[in-house]
């Protein structure tokens, strides 16, 4: 497992392991979006990271898809960051801001006025989000007019500007698994007739105008991207996916991100593909075949994914989860504590931030 453990320079980072921690939501921010003492520990526990990359956060009101997630989109908010960013950098570790605009995954129960949540096209999810009453549907979005889509660029501007100002390292904008900019991407939940939908050049303008405004406002070197092609979670779909990510990947190259961030959906040969397109630093969560789907990512996944070329880090997530202490265990060949899926979203310290360090006890 040697290379899990060689530095890596992403953006102006030297990071000191290839071992990400993947983005994931928990759900236990009760507080009007502001994290709190328990995600302190959490992320703090986890610093032996190359990298912690957080749960996703949303950068304004709408843009919110599931009950008890974190925000960055006013002071309060920020200033709470301010503690987990300082705790993960007294241990060595660096950490970025996953931005999360969940657009038409979401719900009034979520918003204060009771509003429809936004998305590329009057198209429903079909996805249900969870409350403590029971399982709400998700509506037909609100269409989002030029003028909106040109605010929640700045929303996403606005939130990177305040990361930097709780002292994280830098964002992830995540265009992944359904949520907003992906939904601008896909063809199944992108119908629009106008500059923003239509042809491959027109729907991935929306993401391309997002990294370059988030850009703009922080430095490139301090931006990554997350991306899922061919994925279908969260209901998008996808029939171009090959021709649509190499489009947009030429159209980001210049910026000169820190890295893109792809979820590899069980195939390797589209991995190759993206990654030959790619000048930057790449960071992998490694499935290479179908049948990896089935379970999660594994040290030895990561390990043949940099052997082969095709990823700079692995970014793994129920093995951070689990395992506060994962370098530890991936040099001892292990054990790992096993997840709790239980105890994944909402809830307290239990599945959280009690899981056993070698050095605790397995």
């Amino acid at each position: 497992m040697n290379e899990l453990f060689e530095p890596v320079k992403i953006g102006k980072l030297e990071l000191r392991n290839r071992l990400v921690m993947s983005p994931m939501t928990r759900s236990r921010v009760v507080d009007a979006g502001r994290v709190n003492e328990l995600t302190v520990e959490y992320y703090a526990q986890r610093a032996e990271a190359g990298l912690i990359i957080t749960e996703g956060i949303q950068p304004s009101v709408i843009g919110q898809g599931y009950i008890w997630t974190p925000g960055l989109h006013d002071a309060d908010q920020t200033e709470a960051w301010r503690a987990v960013t300082g705790a993960v950098h007294a241990r060595g570790g660096r950490i970025f801001a996953q931005i999360m605009h969940s657009g038409r995954v979401g719900h009034p129960y979520l918003y204060p006025d009771d509003a429809l949540p936004v998305g590329p096209s009057p198209i429903a999810s079909g996805e249900k989000l969870f409350t403590p009453e029971g399982m709400l549907d998700h509506p037909t979005p609100r269409e989002l007019t030029l003028e909106d889509i040109a605010r929640t660029i700045e929303d996403f501007a606005a939130a990177a500007r305040n990361a930097i100002e709780a002292g994280f390292d830098g964002v992830e904008l995540h265009g992944a698994n359904g949520y907003l900019i992906q939904q601008f991407l896909a063809d199944g939940s992108n119908r629009r007739t106008d500059a923003y939908g239509g042809s491959i050049p027109n729907r991935i303008r929306f993401a391309a105008e997002v990294v370059r405004a988030v850009a703009d406002a922080i430095g490139p070197e301090r931006v990554g991207l997350r991306v899922s092609p061919g994925g279908a979670a969260n209901g998008v779909s996808e029939s171009d996916s090959e021709e649509l990510y190499r489009a947009l990947l030429r159209e980001l190259a210049p910026v000169g991100l820190a890295y893109l961030h792809v979820m590899e959906l069980g195939d390797r040969a589209l991995t190759r593909t993206l990654r030959a397109e790619w000048p930057g630093a790449l960071i992998l969560n490694p499935h290479p075949t179908p049948e990896a789907l089935s379970s999660p990512a594994a040290p030895e996944d990561g390990a043949a994914a940099l052997r082969e070329g095709v990823a700079d880090a692995i970014a793994f997530a129920q093995l951070w989860l689990a395992n506060p202490d994962l370098p530890a265990r991936i040099r001892a060949g292990g054990p790992y504590n096993e997840a709790d899926r239980a105890t994944f979203y909402g809830g307290d310290h239990r599945g959280y931030t009690d899981y056993p360090t070698l050095e605790s006890g397995v």
